[in-house]
């Protein structure tokens, strides 16, 4: 178990940093060409490699892979991907990267205030203080000024609300249904709405540059899709999960060196704060789950007892 731990670890570590490579390749593409076309030309290439990978492995059934009671749980999972891709990349291309990524910290946050509110999972008071002290941390981070907040921080807020429905329905996919499949109907779905958008919003020529940094892009993405799905299949939830946030490392990181950006201490003030409340929300479900799990094994152990 120490061994998968490990390699869990690693696997989400490279995931993280995948995933905020890929931001800062489209972060680099937000004066030449509209969100939509660098969401559809990414994913192209996304789509088509994870398609390739499920194939080679077995694991890509198309929609005869989604089991018939997971289908509107994946429909919902794509629609929270679809708006979260949008609203989190149009954040990004207004926002410094730091702060969009810092933002997108909270989640953890977010889906057990949703999980308590909409499914009534039970959240002790514990977990609620920190929900309240880790959005306090968020209001740092995005400053409202006296007119409320600015566009830019509406679509990460958006894009958290998006992020959410997307992690909520993925929770209550079966394991019928392949993580593989899943991928690949999300990033498919992506691709051909934002394709549907450039027809509206139009197409801007693309140089040979551009069509490389989005083919680095959508090679991150692949990159990140992949190992997530493997650190989460290969050690303990609780264990690997944490390692997500070296993903606001690596974005801060290249926020500095790549895009001259220079978090103040307020923001990373904020930062510390929505990152430690959620490593506690984190610690505190593993807490809670261990313990509705050994009450299960003592009921057990009870009724062979009785009988």
């Amino acid at each position: 178990m120490r061994s998968d731990n490990a390699r869990g670890a690693a696997f989400m570590v490279i995931a993280s940093v995948a995933f905020a490579t890929g931001d800062a390749f489209m972060k680099s593409l937000a004066d030449d060409m509209t969100i939509y076309q660098a969401i559809f030309v990414r994913g192209i290439f996304a789509t088509i490699a994870v398609g390739l990978i499920g194939w080679r492995r077995g694991d890509l059934g198309l929609g005869l892979g989604i089991a018939a009671v997971d289908r509107t749980r994946v429909g919902l999972r794509v629609f929270g991907e679809i708006g979260s891709a949008i609203c989190y990349l149009t954040a990004l291309f207004h926002m410094p990267m730091a702060n969009a990524s810092a933002i997108l910290q909270s989640l953890p946050l977010a889906v057990t205030l949703a999980a308590a509110l909409f499914f009534r999972e039970p959240v002790g008071w514990r977990r609620y203080i920190a929900i309240g002290i880790g959005f306090f941390g968020v209001m740092l981070i995005l400053r409202p000024g006296p007119d409320g907040f600015d566009t830019p921080a509406l679509w990460a807020i958006a894009s958290i609300a998006f992020i959410v429905l997307r992690d909520l329905s993925t929770r209550r996919i079966s394991s019928g249904t392949s993580a593989m499949t899943v991928v690949f109907a999300t990033s498919l779905a992506v691709t051909l709405s934002a394709g549907g958008l450039v027809l509206v919003t139009g197409w801007r020529p693309l140089v040979l540059s551009d069509l490389g940094v989005l083919v680095c892009a959508g090679s991150a993405l692949l990159i990140g899709y992949v190992f997530s799905v493997d650190a989460m299949r290969t050690g303990e939830i609780g264990f690997v999960q944490p390692f997500r946030y070296t993903l606001l490392l690596w974005s801060l990181f290249l926020g500095v060196v790549v895009f001259g950006e220079r978090p103040d201490w307020i923001m990373l003030l904020g930062t510390a704060i929505v990152v430690a409340t959620g490593l506690f929300t984190l610690h505190r479900e593993q807490v809670t789950a261990r313990r509705i799990r050994n009450a299960s094994l003592t009921d057990e152990r009870q009724e062979r007892d009785a009988a």
